[in-house]
């Protein structure tokens, strides 16, 4: 006999919301934090590029560039890319809206491909489809952590001269047939948000093999100059030079050190994030209206989040009726993604439903699980009892 559900008056899985996602700090990132307080570089200082150089080898890339956030690492990538007014990028629609934002910000226009129904990672017969004369670059993203199909879309930006940009931010310690996340696209972007795997505050870095390109994106993020702070004071100078209309997107070394105290801790949190998954993904197989999405043999996710389809022809209620029901029985599910152009301000600029089919129908079926490194065992067992308590109660 099933058990009432909680959003029906019964006892809770649990009584505190468990988050889907939360930062881990320690008092080691705590002390790192207040060694930079007490020295001489808040900003612009040797940790900016300290966090550079371990980022880069951890991600096996010849260049790291360290910005104030996941969304000016995707802007300064456009800027890098060369991307400006009149210009076409193909973007995945299923996102959050920054990896279509960037490309509005240099004055191009993104327009969107499908996405693959098992993985809803961006099809690259879907991409090339969609190339025109005014296409210049390709902005696909690792959803949930597991990267795309690396290869087939830098072959098809090797057959148009398009730049790839990969945004993986949910991707940082996966690999793509046995190379590292970081190397493989001519841009790939990271983001250091709390929820992410490691953090600095807010921040995020971009990865790529060309110095070019590197330097570009260094003074870009420091108003278009080409010298900073630091760099004119152990020169003994004054003298500096704006060369393009950058931005203020400089990373503080405050946030440098938090982050590269985190980042010694990525391999552990890694295998955690992936152990976890692993549970949810047995745990499902005896529901059928629970499909956790396909894992490519050739690569290993970071599993920034962890969604399931929700098979609805199995169930009685909708997708919100699903995650209602969830969060009251304590597990603090959510949603990812909306279909970046059914958001209002995409409306305006003249995008409709319809252009994506297999982004839209994933999007009605979709629910994210928590998945953090310092949730326990029980946490664990919380989630899997929630969903099967109410997968069961509403099915037909």
């Amino acid at each position: 006999m099933t058990t009432r559900l909680a959003i029906e008056g019964g006892p809770p899985v649990r009584e505190a919301l468990l988050p889907y996602g939360r930062h881990s700090v320690d008092e080691a990132d705590i002390a790192a934090v207040v060694d930079v307080l007490r020295g001489d570089w808040l900003t612009t200082g040797p940790k900016v590029s300290e966090l550079e150089v371990a980022w880069a080898k951890r991600a096996g890339a010849a260049h790291a560039v360290a910005v104030s956030s996941g969304t000016a690492a995707l802007h300064t990538a456009a800027f890098a890319a060369g991307i400006g007014p009149g210009d076409e990028v193909i973007v995945t629609p299923m996102t959050f809206a920054a990896s279509a934002n960037c490309v509005l910000y240099q004055g191009g226009r993104p327009v969107f491909a499908d996405v693959q129904p098992d993985t809803l990672n961006l099809d690259p017969a879907a991409a090339e489809a969609q190339i025109t004369g005014r296409t210049k670059a390709i902005v696909t993203v690792d959803y949930c952590g597991q990267p795309a199909d690396l290869d087939e879309l830098l072959a098809v930006a090797s057959r148009h001269g398009l730049a790839l940009i990969e945004d993986a931010a949910h991707a940082l310690g996966a690999s793509y047939r046995c190379r590292p996340i970081g190397a493989i696209s001519h841009l790939t972007t990271f983001s250091t948000h709390p929820v992410k795997h490691v953090t600095t505050g807010e921040g995020g870095l971009v990865t790529t093999d060309d110095g070019e390109l590197a330097g570009r994106m260094r003074w870009f993020r420091n108003h278009g100059i080409t010298t900073d702070h630091r760099q004119r004071t152990e020169r003994g100078g004054w003298f500096y030079e704006m060369v393009a209309l950058g931005y203020n997107y400089r990373l503080p070394d405050i946030n440098c050190a938090l982050g590269l105290s985190q980042l010694g801790k990525l391999e552990g949190w890694l295998a955690r994030r992936r152990a976890i998954a692993a549970d949810y993904g047995q745990a499902f197989l005896d529901l059928d209206a629970v499909r956790p999405l396909a894992e490519r043999p050739d690569r290993e996710p970071a599993w920034h989040i962890y969604p399931v389809l929700l098979e609805l022809v199995q169930l009685r209620v909708d997708r919100a009726q699903v995650v209602a029901a969830l969060r009251a029985e304590g597990i603090g599910v959510n949603v990812h993604y909306i279909p970046v152009y059914w958001h209002p301000y995409y409306a305006s600029l003249g995008y409709q439903h319809g252009l994506c089919p297999v982004a839209e129908n994933a999007y009605a079926q979709l629910v994210t699980l928590p998945v953090f490194p310092a949730m326990t065992d029980r946490d664990v067992a919380d989630v899997i009892e929630a969903v099967h308590k109410v997968a069961r109660a509403y099915q037909r």
